[in-house]
């Protein structure tokens, strides 16, 4: 079984990391560069830099802040954020970048998903679905989790697979900063119907959480934010006491 891997998320707000609940009443987390740096060196596979403004003020990712991040990183670094075109992915990834994650802009234009597929490969594109529970369908929103969309989960999750999207980052927008576990029945339902790897958001707050995803809801990797941010549970002790249970983590 390959490793489950355990990916802290940075959201960034006018060069700050913020943290909020169900998407909204977002608070200072820290400066992004001092804590992508401590997460590679307490032992992150991987890291996750979304600019969660760029869409809705309709500017691109701030790349400078990109290349700082990459300086003081070993890991690979995914970055979202007002991507919409080539050019934008070009410039993540000579900033740094290992890969890119695309959310409104691949609703907006599905054959995004297929272009940077194609000029970059498939293991560069992160496709983020934002959804929550409207009567009792899961619905995916647009523009941070601002705009709800016609387009259901499962339908969408399995189009971008065809597309040529290389990974799924679903998050929860019910879950979302509640620690109160992942959506894991809608996480093992797209990991049983796709062939690409699933990234588990939205909801972690204690270490049996991730546990759960990983068991229950048959995720690739887990991302967190705000128990990194705020030494709730730390990456080294939660890689020892998944490792414990039985479940492959890199060490």
């Amino acid at each position: 079984m390959l490793a489950k891997r355990i990916i802290p998320c940075l959201d960034i707000k006018d060069g700050r990391t913020v943290k909020g609940v169900n998407f909204i009443d977002l608070r200072d987390a820290g400066d992004p560069v001092e804590l992508a740096e401590i997460y590679s060196k307490e032992g992150a596979d991987e890291l996750v830099f979304l600019d969660i403004s760029a869409t809705e003020q309709k500017r691109k990712t701030l790349a400078e802040l990109v290349y700082r991040v990459a300086e003081k990183v070993n890991i690979p670094f995914t970055v979202g954020g007002g991507i919409s075109s080539i050019e934008d992915v070009d410039v993540l990834l000579q900033n740094g970048a290992d890969k890119v994650s695309i959310n409104s802009s691949a609703v907006k234009n599905p054959q995004l998903i297929n272009d940077l597929a194609a000029k970059f490969g498939s293991q560069c594109i992160v496709v983020a679905i934002d959804a929550k529970q409207i009567d009792g369908e899961w619905i995916v929103h647009l523009v941070g989790g601002k705009v709800p969309t016609e387009r259901k989960l499962f339908e969408w999750a399995k189009e971008v697979e065809e597309r040529g999207a290389g990974e799924i980052l679903f998050t929860s927008m019910d879950h979302d900063g509640t620690k109160d576990g992942f959506a894991n029945e809608a996480l093992a339902k797209l990991s049983t119907e796709l062939n690409i790897p699933i990234i588990a958001s939205g909801g972690a707050g204690k270490v049996h959480h991730f546990t759960d995803t990983f068991e229950k809801g048959k995720a690739d990797a887990a991302l967190a934010a705000s128990v990194f941010h705020f030494k709730e549970i730390g990456i080294g002790d939660l890689k020892n006491e998944l490792r414990d249970k039985g479940i492959p983590v890199r060490l």
